[in-house]
């Protein structure tokens, strides 16, 4: 039986909205069986919004929730990281309305999660087993779920830019393959879009230190951490929005030119297309585990 998780403690980081250019205090804690993963904003009333897909808000360049009055935003990275080391149930508490963008990685928060270590709670995991294929197409957008016994991503990106033409991964998504080849990868934008981006408000806290920045012939700021950086980081953004369905996923996904409107999207149809998938407790086998449950910790990279 697998099961459920939760953080052994409480950690906290301080880091900057990528959008707003607010100071954020981020902090991680705690939280019983089958309460989920929820934001707690503590400058207004600590009132919660779960992370589901039935509270996605805007999705503009990132994926926000809301709840009635309360909102939070650019969710994914920080999504992506916890449900990838397996952690099920956790509070996480802001007091600004986006979670911080740290280096404009997942790799920041992977290690929050050692930092404050992982504990298994006494309630079986329940997994979101695709037996029916389900897809979506916007124009030339596309992604899809297939039957699989490991969860994978197949993702695939193409650009009006000499650097990023075409790239494609597929990867078996466990905990240290996202640990070493996908939480590292950071987001990305192009010179040109970023004085309008900031004349639109956003991307007022983005600088060099927390993004890839591509002027019309290369990168601008410190090299690249992956030749393929850019694919791998659309893979990191899609696991975080498909977080929003609410359990751990076993399938193939595979996406081409999908961003985040079109993932989350997708995420609302997984749970629509209930004669696509079963919910099983997957049995402890290592050489077949989803996402978040080898046995190895290795510490993430950072660089």
């Amino acid at each position: 039986m697998n099961l459920q998780r939760t953080l052994r403690r409480h950690i906290s980081c301080v880091g900057i909205g990528l959008h707003s250019g607010n100071k954020v205090t981020l902090s991680l804690k705690p939280a019983p069986p089958d309460f989920g993963i929820r934001f707690r904003r503590t400058d207004i009333g600590h009132h919660e919004v779960p992370a589901t897909v039935h509270n996605l808000a805007s999705i503009q360049l990132a994926t926000g929730l809301a709840l009635e009055k309360v909102s939070v935003e650019t969710v994914e990275h920080l999504l992506a990281a916890l449900v990838s080391m397996g952690v099920d149930n956790v509070i996480v508490e802001l007091n600004s309305p986006e979670v911080p963008i740290m280096d404009g990685s997942a790799a920041p928060f992977i290690y929050l999660i050692h930092e404050a270590g992982v504990k298994r709670l006494q309630t079986p995991r329940k997994y979101l087993k695709i037996i029916r294929s389900i897809s979506i197409s916007r124009g030339d957008k596309r992604i899809a779920l297939y039957p699989s016994d490991q969860f994978k991503v197949t993702y695939s990106v193409s650009y009006d830019h000499p650097l990023l033409r075409h790239q494609s991964r597929t990867l078996r998504i466990t905990e240290d393959s996202f640990v070493e080849d996908i939480a590292p990868a950071r987001t990305f934008t192009f010179l040109k879009d970023v004085e309008m981006l900031r004349q639109n408000g956003f991307a007022l806290g983005g600088s060099l230190e927390n993004a890839i920045v591509l002027g019309e012939t290369g990168v601008l700021n410190n090299a690249l951490r992956f030749e393929d950086e850019f694919v791998r980081h659309k893979i990191l953004d899609a696991i975080g929005d498909l977080a929003l369905v609410g359990y751990p996923v076993i399938g193939h996904l595979v996406a081409h030119r999908a961003g985040h409107a079109l993932h989350t999207e997708f995420a609302a149809k997984i749970l629509e297309e209930t004669h696509a998938w079963r919910l099983v407790e997957a049995p402890f086998d290592p050489a077949s585990l989803p996402v978040g449950l080898t046995a190895k910790t290795a510490a993430p990279r950072l660089a």
